[in-house]
């Protein structure tokens, strides 16, 4: 079972989040993904999430893949021009990694090298097109003609909740346009606007084109809360939602918001358009199962993990925090 698969048969498609360590532990990646194997079709691995420095992306999908888990491997246009990255995505394609997601990426001003000189030679859009030129048109960005090609997924990210909402579905149609087969939303915690949202791409045929994974995860606490309403841009978290949480006893807050996570995949499984959905559920990744088992979301066959070798220079034991949001 694969993402490309679960798309194929039309099966209601699970992506989850693996957040690379700030730090050379390779087994900080697999016991993540120990975590999510036989649930997800696929993880996607972070690539410097929050503009803070951790284990690339590329090596973390090999790592992912290692131990089971199918990648999607992210790439962003901060840290590199158009030539580094038309080679990361040749690497994906060489080593066998199915899937990329291509985004815009956060300014280092938001990270922990602040004076760090961003590129963002191409935007997100620019990068869906040269990925696929890549791969359906055997071409550089340059025109240059390539030896093999690649056969991964393209896939990008987008917020119906981002003002001006009524250009959010324009915009996506422009990456499917580019080339993105599937694509992964900013969290949803208010079904009504993203109902609207997605009725906009039905109507301009983009969910005929492009698989939609609607974003999803757990509130477990009341300083999530705060923090997912006034410190990543971006996150729209309704009323409704804060007062229900705000209106159970603290010890029930994080049960509160599993429940509530629960029941907004339910939801969205039921609207037309929706492939699948996409659970961030950082530092809680243990919880994965609960979740999609409690949604009714069956468990799905897995390959087993390939032989881990001892590896050299990793630092068990190592914490790991993650960032929250994506700009895409």
């Amino acid at each position: 079972m694969t993402l490309r698969g679960a798309f194929e048969a039309g099966r209601f498609a699970v992506t989850a989040e693996i957040g690379p360590p700030r730090g050379a532990d390779a087994e900080a990646i697999t016991r993540k993904a120990d975590l999510l194997r036989g649930w997800v079709d696929a993880a996607n691995v972070t690539d410097n999430q929050g503009a803070h420095v951790r284990m690339s992306s590329f090596a973390g999908s090999l790592l992912a893949m290692r131990a089971g888990v199918e990648p999607v491997m992210q790439l962003t246009c901060r840290d590199r021009n158009r030539i580094a990255l038309q080679s990361d995505l040749l690497a994906a394609g060489a080593l066998g990694i199915p899937n990329v997601l291509l985004l815009t990426g956060d300014h280092p001003r938001f990270g922990d090298h602040p004076d760090a000189a961003p590129v963002f030679d191409l935007d997100s859009t620019q990068l869906v097109w040269a990925a696929r030129s890549l791969r359906d048109g055997g071409t550089l960005a340059s025109g240059r003609e390539i030896g093999a090609r690649p056969d991964w997924l393209v896939g990008a990210v987008e917020n119906p909740f981002a003002p001006p909402r009524r250009f959010r579905a324009r915009r996506l149609a422009k990456k499917v346009a580019a080339g993105a087969e599937f694509v992964q939303t900013q969290y949803v915690f208010d079904v009504d606007v993203f109902t609207t949202w997605l009725a906009e791409l039905r109507d301009l045929g983009v969910t005929e084109r492009c698989r939609v994974l609607a974003g999803v995860g757990p509130i477990r606490s009341l300083r999530v809360l705060e923090f997912l309403r006034h410190g990543v841009p971006g996150i729209h978290v309704p009323d409704q939602v804060v007062r229900r949480l705000r209106g159970v006893p603290a010890d029930r807050v994080a049960a509160e918001g599993v429940t509530m996570c629960v029941e907004t995949i339910q939801q969205l499984a039921e609207l037309p358009g929706v492939a699948g959905v996409h659970l961030m559920a950082f530092g809680y990744e243990r919880g994965v199962p609960e979740i999609l088992g409690r949604a009714g979301i069956a468990p799905r066959p897995a390959p087993r993990p390939a032989p881990r070798p001892a590896l050299t220079g990793s630092a068990p034991g190592a914490v790991t925090t993650e960032g929250l949001g994506h700009a895409g």
